[in-house]
């Protein structure tokens, strides 16, 4: 049965460079960045492997919304500078990289969705609840800072919704970490009281007149605002991507 890691690239790297005493220090990332893949290569032990990485070019998110993500921190230079090393790093270690256009989320989801689709496990590496949206079918979403599978159920709890609502709670109440906007006054506590009484944003704006006039008219007024933060926080699965499963293949090096 094929078993494919997946490993958000820079939600790894960035991460392991973050906490490094000396930025220029790429030599530590590459090591550990190696340690860590082939620490969760030897935990999961899948049959295929690969690295995305973020490219370029512009997202078709911040083409739609020019504020999405505005004010995260850039890459910082160093490491920009260390990426094609680190890459090159980890196919001497036969760990496939895979260059997205732009956001590596969306060839994450489509890879996955593939696979799990064709009955084979998926482990998507990455500390990215954004993920958690995708059918929990045969997937695991694994952070490997905490060395813990993601509990859908924890996190249902925490925001007061479920799994289906994910996306539609977005929409409502926003995310600050990606600077999705939500509608402005709807919080979270409001997002998922109205989604466990409407279920569906689109039931929920279908259903506007059973609301008192003060929320109805947020809401009214915040649905264009709604439509795009639902769309921003969607994942597309299905870019069309010119690999092949058998390129993925995970063939261990006698040296590691």
């Amino acid at each position: 049965m094929n078993k494919l890691l997946i490993i958000d690239g820079l939600n790894l790297v960035r991460r392991i460079h973050a906490v490094l005493p000396d930025e220029n220090d790429i030599a530590s990332v590459n090591v550990r960045t190696l340690a860590a893949c082939h620490k969760m290569l030897k935990l999961h032990q899948p049959t295929h492997v690969v690295v995305v990485w973020d490219g370029d070019k512009e997202s078709w998110r911040k083409k739609l919304y020019p504020d999405y993500k505005k004010g995260r921190k850039p890459m910082p230079e160093p490491l920009q500078k260390g990426l094609s090393e680190i890459k090159r790093n980890l196919e001497q270690a036969h760990i496939t990289s895979y260059d997205a256009e732009s956001e590596a989320d969306d060839v994450i989801a489509t890879l996955a969705l593939k696979i799990t689709q064709n009955n084979g496990h998926v482990v998507i590496a990455s500390t990215d609840k954004g993920f958690s949206q995708l059918p929990q079918h045969n997937l695991v979403l694994w952070d490997h800072f905490n060395q813990s599978a993601f509990n859908i159920t924890d996190y249902e709890r925490k925001l007061g919704v479920i799994h289906s609502q994910f996306i539609d709670y977005i929409a409502l109440a926003g995310d600050s970490g990606n600077k999705i906007p939500g509608i402005a006054g709807i919080g979270p506590k409001s997002a998922a009281d109205l989604l466990n009484k409407f279920r569906t944003l689109a039931n929920l704006y279908r259903l506007l007149n059973n609301l008192g006039p003060k929320q109805a008219k947020k809401l009214e007024e915040g649905k264009e605002i709604a439509r795009i933060s639902y769309k921003l926080a969607q994942l597309q699965c299905d870019l069309p991507l010119n690999i092949n499963l058998k390129q993925l293949r995970y063939q261990a090096s006698v040296d590691k």
